[in-house]
């Protein structure tokens, strides 16, 4: 049973909040230009912290996502200092793009050399193991991109592997790891499933008190 939007035709939202719903979005994603005209055209106050290491975070998102896992790594430990010390499985799965981009490029014994120096190291601690052996898993075919593991090449594993850092970096930084439009999504859809279970158990009762 979907609930009819007019239910919230008399809620006001203002303008104000909507800009900074979108600001907040263009800001975390990097989106620099972009969130630089929003603000001449709206007039808005440029905050504080809007222009942080926004650079330096779009660059390391770029490597990222385009096959340059090692720069991403030395322009994150520039701009963060220990961050992925702390976090050993952002380090790890940081770690883990380089080798599948060496396994892409069929530079096996490269890919195998990089995960005995630098992989390996990872399987001391438990929840690694797993992980690590699905990695070499793809050495073993000649087509990683047919094998079992082939979700480890596509670009939803790097997107999640960049988004994750993106909110590490933030939150390192003291600043949201999430976007306001993104926690209004989660609240949206948390309320949305909160009513759905208080209608369906007050259908319940109804038809209980109607037949029972």
């Amino acid at each position: 049973m979907d609930l009819d939007p007019r239910v919230y035709d008399h809620v006001a939202i203002s303008d104000s909040d909507i800009r900074n719903i979108v600001l907040s979005y263009l800001v975390h994603n990097c989106f620099k230009e972009t969130a630089e005209t929003f603000l001449t055209c709206t007039g808005m106050n440029q905050p504080v912290d809007y222009l942080l290491d926004m650079e330096k975070r779009k660059s390391i998102l770029h490597f990222t996502m385009e096959g340059n896992a090692l720069k991403a790594i030395e322009l994150t430990d520039q701009l963060v200092p220990n961050l992925l010390e702390d976090n050993k499985d952002l380090c790890f799965d940081l770690l883990s793009l380089h080798f599948i981009d060496l396994v892409r490029s069929r530079k096996c014994m490269e890919a195998l050399e990089f995960a005995q120096t630098k992989l390996t190291p990872f399987g001391k601690v438990p929840k690694f193991v797993g992980k690590l052996e699905d990695f070499i898993t793809l050495l073993a075919y000649e087509e990683p991109e047919k094998s079992p593991m082939f979700h480890l090449l596509s670009p939803e594993y790097r997107e999640n592997i960049a988004d994750c850092l993106n909110r590490a970096i933030l939150d390192r930084a003291n600043l949201p790891s999430y976007s306001s439009m993104e926690r209004l999504i989660q609240q949206a859809a948390v309320v949305r499933h909160v009513l759905h279970q208080e209608i369906g158990w007050a259908s319940t009762i109804f038809t209980e008190g109607l037949f029972g």
